[in-house]
């Protein structure tokens, strides 16, 4: 009797260990009110309508063993306090670990007010410094990001509640037709952010851009689609004056349209710091108002769709999840003196009278402040596995280069760079594009938001790259084999021809 139960009981752990995957997916609300600040750039906008809802969009996925977490904000950026504050709290009501919670920005640009300063981060500088910062630089608002906070807890803990059985589906598709690199090669030999249509300087695109629509998807015993997470590198920028998810609004009405309108849509920004829906060398005027949304999110959900309708016979429930991170922290670089003081005269004048410069002037007397009591800044570089999927992050505009090396590298046969995400430390450029004969672009520009040593962008791949060699990918499910061919083949099919 005695080994009959210890039998049962070693048969129960089994099953359990190989119980299959559960996945939950859950959302909230985080749009601001009409007249809070839209940032995104270095001055102050306001917002004046509502375009859709803006969403914190959660998913969970737990292999009996360990559970993770990946959100997806429409947000500009994800302060990394808010993602510390929000992993404790997720921790403490659903017992998800916090380094298995990956939440990423889209980079909505008509979003809700979460940067550029944070509340109090310059109530250590000068006078002038904290007018510089909080009268005359977009600055997060106390109370929304409170709401984001809670949102995205609330979000995490309901997905978690949701876990049901199901199968999980992986593939990836193409789009080419509504991303490009921003920087172009000058025929002075360097390279500019966004020159111009029409320039007689450009030459061609001065970095690459990745077509890629990573998609999972996830389906109830009963072949329905409850949720999906999709990956796509591009910035989310086709914004008019109003408030939204940007283009990220139009891949999930696309998505919600074939599906239905339950079906939730998890959406992880890939690294797009130089790629945005502009074509520099086209011609052609672009879309005007709200077409451009539509046009790009339109087609990146249209084949979302296919790449979800193509995972009918490659579903699995054998999907181990897994979760590893690396924090560090990387020097701020440094203006000159000379730099240093020539700004402080002219950020000291009425921006209205001073020139174009004074903006700059603005962000080096802001940087110096922040240099004097932060020199360095704390980053975390994330690998989270779902099966054959390991979706790496990194805590900036990331150019996109950067992340093709990172799907080369990672030894997953999928790979999602998942930018901006678990906190933000402004446009983090390929060491190239410093050099001082074929570099620049307004991203290699010293600014209080981008300030890491140039060597960062190789620290975040690295570090990726690393991670997700420390997992173990599944094999990417394939189609089972028809059955063995018996017989002439179809009766009807196996006629000669007939003339007459």
């Amino acid at each position: 009797m005695l080994s009959i139960r210890i039998f049962a009981v070693s048969l129960l752990l089994a099953v359990t260990a190989h119980a299959g995957i559960k996945a939950g997916f859950a959302e909230r609300d985080i749009t601001p009110d009409v007249g809070m600040e839209v940032p995104g750039g270095y001055g102050k906008s306001f917002s004046k309508r509502i375009h859709d809802p803006c969403k914190v969009r959660a998913s969970v996925f737990d292999d009996g063993q360990k559970r993770v977490a990946l959100v997806g904000i429409d947000a500009l950026v994800i302060p990394r306090g808010i993602v510390l504050e929000a992993r404790k709290k997720i921790a403490e009501r659903c017992g998800i670990a916090p380094d298995a919670v990956m939440v990423g920005a889209s980079h909505s640009h008509s979003s809700g007010p979460v940067g550029m300063v944070l509340p109090g981060e310059y109530d250590h500088a000068s006078d002038l410094v904290k007018d510089l910062a909080y009268q005359k630089s977009s600055m997060a608002d106390p109370g929304y990001l409170v709401k984001l906070t809670n949102a995205i807890v609330d979000a995490v803990v309901a997905a978690d509640s949701s876990r049901a059985e199901g199968t999980l589906g992986f593939g990836v598709g193409h789009e080419e037709t509504v991303a490009f690199n921003r920087r172009i090669r000058m025929k002075n030999g360097f390279a500019y952010s966004h020159p111009g249509k029409g320039n007689p300087g450009n030459v061609d695109f001065a970095g690459p851009v990745d077509p890629e629509v990573g998609v999972v998807g996830f389906w109830n015993p009963e072949g329905k689609l409850v949720g999906c997470v999709v990956n796509f590198a591009c910035h989310a920028t086709t914004s008019g004056p109003w408030i939204g998810a940007n283009w990220i609004c139009y891949l999930e009405r696309a998505i919600q349209g074939f599906f239905g309108a339950e079906t939730k849509v998890v959406f992880l920004q890939g690294a797009c710091g130089d790629v945005t829906q502009v074509n520099n060398l086209d011609p052609n005027a672009n879309p005007e108002g709200d077409a451009w949304a539509q046009f790009v999110g339109g087609r990146v959900g249209a084949e979302a769709v296919k790449v979800l309708l193509g995972q009918s016979q490659t579903r699995t429930a054998e999907v181990p999840v897994a979760a590893v991170q690396k924090v560090w922290e990387i020097p701020r670089r440094k203006p000159s003196p000379e730099r240093s003081q020539a700004a402080l005269e002219l950020a000291a004048k009425d921006p209205k009278t001073a020139g174009a410069d004074w903006v700059w002037a603005k962000e080096t007397v802001m940087l110096d402040a922040l240099i004097a009591k932060w020199p360095k800044v704390e980053v975390e570089v994330q690998a989270i596995q779902v099966g054959p999927l390991v979706c790496v992050s990194d805590p900036a505009e990331y150019f996109c280069q950067y992340g093709l090396e990172i799907k080369k590298g990672s030894g997953f046969p999928m790979t999602f760079p998942v930018e901006l995400a678990n906190g933000c430390a402004g446009y983090v450029p390929t060491l190239a594009s410093f050099d001082p004969k074929t570099g620049g672009g307004y991203e290699t520009r010293l600014t209080a938001y981008s300030n890491l040593d140039i060597t960062a962008g190789d620290q975040f791949r690295d570090a990726g790259i690393a991670l997700a060699r420390q997992l173990k990918p599944s094999a990417l499910p394939t189609p089972p084999l028809a059955p063995p061919f018996k017989g002439d083949g179809w009766l009807y099919g196996n006629q000669p021809p007939q003339r007459q």
